[in-house]
Formats: structure tokens, sequence, C-alpha cells
């Protein structure tokens, strides 16, 4: 088996083969056993032994610091990088009739940088830049972000209080064209209108002026709107130019 086979076995488990932020790689079951040139079987019968029987690959992992918890999670979550160095050392050396040229041929390719360095190299992957420059320029992003956001929050702010102005604006426009468009002016409750003017009037003198108001509206052809009061019921909304005349005439 050449190199070059073995870097097609690389690209068909590629997928399979991960590197961590940290530059720590791991592969799958699935994987590791065709970088080793043996059966997935071979492999996961290997990580369950750890409960009953030992067999000595997988007491060459426990040796080496892993725990038998470990060895059964893997299939799972996938082999660490050191783990992988062990099997293919076993694979290639130490299981006996066993041995593959493949694993030889794996070991002797990343035994002068480590295994972990040879992943990180068949992947194409890099340490991330962390010197003081890089995180320099990490602070200036940070920084024109913050002023970004502060400058289109104050410009949010600007807009809502131009549409606040505008609101108001129209408001007033409306409440004119309204007074302008009512004939007989804005309508108030004979209460409102003395408040409205700065007039003391008692519930007695209210009555007797919404009366004549009242009166002075149907005489008119007016029609008399009526709301609800929380002292008095239902009171009755009267023309401005109506409560001027009953006013002005300081009848009771």
């Amino acid at each position: 088996m050449s190199q070059i086979e073995i870097a097609e076995i690389i690209e068909q488990i590629k997928q399979e083969i991960e590197v961590d932020t940290n530059g720590q790689a791991k592969a799958s079951l699935r994987a590791t056993a065709r970088l080793a040139g043996v059966s997935a079987v071979a492999i996961l019968k290997t990580l369950d032994s750890v409960n009953l029987e030992p067999s000595k690959l997988a007491q060459m992992l426990m040796e080496s610091g892993f725990e038998a918890v470990n060895l059964t999670e893997w299939r799972a979550v996938g082999i660490p990088d050191i783990a992988i160095a062990i099997i293919l050392e076993y694979y290639a050396y130490e299981a006996g009739r066993y041995c593959t040229k493949q694993a030889r041929l794996v070991c002797r390719s990343f035994n002068t940088i480590g295994i972990r360095a040879w992943i990180q190299d068949k992947l194409g992957w890099t340490k991330p830049v962390t010197d003081n420059k890089t995180g320099m320029t990490e602070i200036q992003l940070l920084a024109a972000l913050a002023k970004h956001l502060a400058e289109q929050e104050q410009h949010l702010l600007q807009q809502q209080q131009q549409q606040t102005e505008i609101s108001h604006r129209l408001k007033a426009v409306e409440v004119e064209q309204d007074r302008v468009n009512t004939p007989c002016g804005h309508k108030y409750s004979v209460v409102g209108f003395a408040n409205l003017q700065g007039l003391e009037i008692s519930v007695k003198e209210a009555g007797t002026k919404g009366r004549k108001a009242s009166a002075l509206c149907r005489k008119q052809g007016i029609e008399i709107e009526r709301i609800h009061d929380p002292r008095f019921g239902k009171v009755g909304l009267y023309p401005e130019s109506v409560l001027i005349e009953v006013f002005s005439t300081g009848q009771n």
C-alpha cells in the first residue's frame, strides 16, 4: 500500500474525522478502523471487552490513562487522537497475526510529528491566530460595532421624536379643521364649557342650562350628542355657539 492509497482512504473518511478549535482531533470508530486496515467490528469488540475481560488493546488504552467509561463512550462520540495512535500502534506491531501493513504505514507517516499534528495536516486545520495584533483588531471591531449601534439608536430616537412632533401637528390641524368645518363650533357639556370658561356652576344650574341648551338645539334642528358622565349619567354635548348663548343670557 502506498501513500497515495492512504491519501485516498483519508479522503473517503474525511467527514468522520474532526478537529476542534483547540486542535484536538477525533475520528469515528469506522474511520479509525479504516486507518488501521481492520474491520470496525474488531475495534468495537475491543471497546466492549473493557467491562468483561479487557483485550490486550483495551489494556493498552487503559494503561495510557483512559478509563473504561471512556472506551464505552467512544462508539458514540468518536475516538480521540491519542487513543487512535495507540490503536494504530497495536495493529502495526502488537496484534500478532492481526497486524496490518496499512497500520504500520500510517504509523510511519505520523510518528515523526504525532497523530494529532498528522490529522491536523491531513484536514488542513490551522491554529487560530491569537496574537496581540489580532486581539487589538478584534477590540477595534467591537468598538466600531458599538459606535455603529449607538448611532443607529440615536437615529431611531430622532425619528421617533420627529414622528411624535408630526403626530402632534397633524392632531392640531385636524382639530382646527374640525372647528372650521363645524358651523356651530366645538361641542361641550354644560359643566365642561363652564370649566373651560373658569366658571363655577352648581348641579342645579347645570341642569337648568342643559335644558335651555337642549331647547335651542331642537329649535335650530341640531342633533344633541350624548355621552356617559360618571357623575350625572348621560349628559348632552352642545355646540359652542349654543352654550355661549345660554351662558351669556345669565338665566338659570
